[in-house]
């Protein structure tokens, strides 16, 4: 009995094994899923970037190196993924209440990234939390095979929480460790800390009585009411625990809210949140965008035109004017604002896509050669931009540059991962491009690229990123 028990728990534990070292794995590696509904946003990402290069800085990370990401989530969260790349919900942007409470959650994923959490944390996750795990395992594995099956299943069945327990642990130190690098980095930007406090008593503690329920080897977190004490202690002793935002971070912040509200909530509830009585700039603009987004163009215009009138400097202005008009079928005299827009702020790669496109549509083939330049400057800058590598296939058509055209759209679908698409086209561009030139070598490039990595990973359509 007791071997046919044995072999028959075989496969059982096999499975046991590769479905408890996943979970363990995907726990080290949090967030990687939400990452799917990033968004992008030139306003708001320079928005998040000022909260943060300081934060940078005092943490001794270069900013050039760091990657920031908006995710449309309504979930109040933020994480740090794949070493150094910050994601930020759309949810905790919308529910902070100031943006000390934004800068306070970035500084402590701030403290992640220079701690190497990430790394660390996968490290740990694939090899010491995975020790108790198999003596676990090997331990129920041999009860059962010397006639002690009850034994057996319950050391086999307490292997995922051994596991878990180590890992939690782990997890729940770097949390703590980040909480007060980041109440460092606000210090030394002469920040206050109150701002990370308020979050956690606002967001976050009132939920800890169910996560108290949970069994403590699940809890990657330390309790909320623990960080919060923690935290107070070195908040309440710093010298810039009372100094206030500055008119210009406010300003931001509210911006950034408006604009989101406008995007992501109904037209019903944007009003109700900037009711018409409310004449302020974040409010008209949160208005402008609900008109759009329901294509009342007319009162959308009379809203961003009043703001355009007040701050005629303001470049997003001239951007979301130029995109309702641009989506409403009027391109030719979406130009205009989209070129201001870029007059006022030269280097954001999104406005230069927005005027790209919109030369191409009004003017045809008479358009693309602008278009081609200011097209070949954002994949320049962003060579994983696959919207701007449409936008220029498009324009490279439109001037009748067909192998130029196949190897933007190879570029394309690099971008997003579909490598036989990107194989496809590229071979296309290599047959027409002359040899010896660096559009021939980069279409060879992108083959061989792809075709090592279709026949690494077998499956023809995924493979790694370009970063």
């Amino acid at each position: 009995m007791a071997r046919a028990k044995t072999t028959d728990a075989g496969p059982w534990l096999a499975r046991l094994f590769f479905a408890v070292f996943a979970l363990v794995l995907a726990l080290a590696a949090p967030g990687r899923a939400a990452a799917q509904g990033l968004i992008r946003d030139a306003e708001i990402e320079q928005t998040l970037r000022a909260y943060c290069e300081p934060l940078w800085v005092a943490a001794g990370l270069d900013p050039a190196d760091i990657d920031l990401y908006i995710v449309q989530d309504p979930s109040v969260n933020a994480f740090v993924a794949g070493g150094q790349n910050v994601f930020v919900h759309t949810g905790l942007i919308m529910a902070a209440r100031t943006p000390n409470e934004i800068i306070g959650v970035l500084a402590h994923e701030t403290g992640h990234i220079a701690g190497g959490h990430g790394a660390r944390r996968s490290q740990f996750a694939s090899n010491q939390a995975m020790g108790p795990m198999l003596i676990s395992l090997a331990l129920g594995v041999l009860a059962i095979a010397g006639g002690e099956p009850a034994a057996g299943a319950a050391l086999i069945s307490g292997s995922q929480q051994f596991a878990m327990s180590s890992f939690v642990q782990y997890t729940q130190a770097q949390e703590s460790s980040a909480d007060q690098a980041g109440l460092s980095y606000l210090e030394a930007t002469g920040q206050s800390g109150r701002g990370l406090i308020t979050f956690f008593n606002q967001q976050i503690r009132p939920y800890e009585f169910m996560s108290r329920r949970m069994p403590p080897y699940m809890m990657t977190h330390p309790f909320a009411s623990d960080r919060v004490e923690a935290l107070r202690r070195g908040v309440e002793a710093s010298p810039h625990r009372d100094v206030a935002e500055t008119q210009e971070v406010m300003r931001r912040f509210q911006f950034m809210q408006a604009k989101l509200i406008g995007f992501i909530r109904t037209q019903p509830q944007t009003l109700a949140r900037y009711p018409l009585s409310d004449a302020s700039q974040p409010a008209r603009y949160a208005r402008a965008v609900a008109y759009y987004r329901v294509s009342d163009m007319a009162h959308a215009r009379v809203e961003l035109e009043e703001l355009m009138r007040q701050e005629p400097a303001n470049p997003y202005y001239q951007e979301l004017l130029g995109q309702i008009l641009f989506e409403n079928g009027h391109a030719e005299e979406s130009v205009a604002y989209h070129r201001r827009s870029v007059e006022l702020a030269p280097n954001q790669p999104l406005l230069q896509i927005n005027l790209a496109r919109a030369l191409r549509e009004a003017r045809g083939r008479s358009g693309a050669d602008e278009s081609i330049d200011l097209l070949r400057t954002v994949t320049a800058r962003e060579p994983d931009n696959a919207f701007a590598w449409r936008e220029l296939a498009l324009a490279r058509n439109e001037r009748g540059e067909v192998a130029l055209a196949e190897l933007a759209s190879a570029e394309q679908n690099f971008a997003l991962g579909d490598f036989g698409m990107a194989m496809s086209f590229a071979e296309r561009a290599r047959r027409q491009l002359p040899r010896n030139t660096t559009d021939y070598q980069r279409a060879v490039d992108i083959i061989t690229v792809v075709g090592n990595a279709m026949r690494d990973s077998g499956r023809g359509r995924q493979g790694p990123g370009r970063r």
